[in-house]
């Protein structure tokens, strides 16, 4: 018999656990509706079927890491030496896109891992994309865990939420600006970090106003010692990688269309990142707490095909399993998912959380159609707009 306190200690074994602890299982549970409600039992099976799924493997992770960075880096350093606008210039941008991309990605996983799970994978994902990129690990580690949170998901303290469903033309301009998420990258790492580092009270407004990738912006984040001390290292870093970058171009070992490309690759990525981030959720919530249910009722999951990875890579297809049990890393989640999908009856809460496509989910949402209520009326639109 699956010993159902074994199941949470595994959990328990990643960070992101914490934010679905054993004292807000316990909140929910005070609710006069928590015993009659039949998610509960689903619970129950649900991470009876999964235990075991939360241990990360690190061969994994490296693996797929460097490769990942070699073939991005390869190809960003092909469309660099290839003639401007040519086929094989073009295929080369193409593929750096999505390596990158998915390099970027997984500093989703190090949010939910530990140190201990994976050591120094944070320092080596910082080298070989977080500081190239201008996307340290600090703008995002420390800040996820408040969207998974019972007490701050879909409410105004979560910095990766807003109202979508109830206005079409937020959407449509928060999936715009993302063409110019980089330019703002540069801005406030290559111009405003110098300023910090030599102007300790503006340092802290940084930290506090500007140093979380997020989509909320009334977010404010704490400013503790160790994130001060940790965002003014990973600034230096980064001002050193790119000044040594700037003096390569000036002496001519690197080209200076090295980085038009640089801020080409790093629009499209945001732009196929922003409409991933649109696909993930309802966005339904209308700034109440929601329980351990209502999170997930409101998540997003698209298993779709092998093209799917490329907009959605490092497991985060599987978006409402994810915040159903974010301590399960990225390479179990296919496995979770057949698991689920083969033994939950259909009517269970999580089948009802799967959209057949990105396309299905952007139109429920933009035409402001509930994505659950009217799955039909998408599909018929998604296919006329995407066919």
């Amino acid at each position: 018999m699956v010993n159902e306190k074994s199941v949470d200690r595994a959990l328990s074994s990643c960070q992101a656990e914490a934010d679905i602890s054993q004292s807000q299982r316990t909140l929910e549970r005070s609710s006069p509706f928590a015993a009659a409600s039949p998610f509960a039992a689903e619970d129950r099976q649900m991470r009876q079927l999964l235990q075991g799924l939360s241990v990360a493997r690190p061969a994994k992770f490296w693996t797929d890491l460097t490769f990942t960075a070699i073939t991005g880096w390869g190809a960003f350093a092909f469309a660099v030496a290839l003639r401007l606008g040519s086929i094989a210039m073009l295929a080369a941008s193409a593929v750096t896109v999505f390596a990158l991309y998915r390099g970027l990605c997984f500093v989703h996983e190090i949010s939910h891992q530990t140190s201990r799970s994976l050591p120094r994978f944070e320092t080596a994902w910082n080298v070989l994309f977080g500081y190239p990129l201008l996307i340290p690990s600090t703008a995002y580690a420390g800040v996820h865990q408040s969207h998974h949170s019972l007490s701050t998901y879909g409410t105004v303290e979560d910095p990766e939420y807003m109202p979508f469903a109830r206005s079409r033309a937020m959407t449509i301009v928060f999936a715009l600006q993302s063409f110019l998420i980089p330019i703002a990258l540069v801005f406030r790492y290559l111009v405003l970090s110098p300023v910090g580092l030599i102007w300790p009270r503006f340092q802290t407004w940084l930290v506090v106003h500007a140093s979380s990738l997020t989509m909320n912006i009334a977010y404010r984040r704490d400013p503790t010692d160790h994130l001060m001390r940790k965002v003014r290292i990973q600034s230096l870093y980064m001002l050193v990688i790119w000044a040594a970058a700037a003096l390569a171009a000036t002496r001519g070992y690197l080209p200076g269309r090295a980085f038009l490309l640089w801020f080409a690759v790093s629009s499209v990525a945001s732009f196929v990142n922003t409409l991933r981030t649109l696909g993930a959720h309802a966005y339904e919530s209308s700034g109440e707490r929601l329980g351990r249910e209502g999170q997930l009722l409101d998540s997003i999951d698209t298993p779709g095909n092998f093209l799917t990875e490329l907009w959605a890579p490092v497991g985060l297809r599987y978006h409402a399993l994810h915040h159903c049990f974010p301590g399960i890393p990225y390479h179990n989640l296919p496995a979770a998912w057949r698991l689920l999908a083969k033994s939950m009856p259909a009517g269970a809460t999580y089948r009802t959380c799967e959209s057949s496509s990105l396309a299905h989910s952007l139109v429920c949402l933009v035409s402001r159609r509930r994505r659950l209520a009217r799955p039909e009326n998408c599909d018929r639109t998604s296919r006329a707009l995407f066919s």
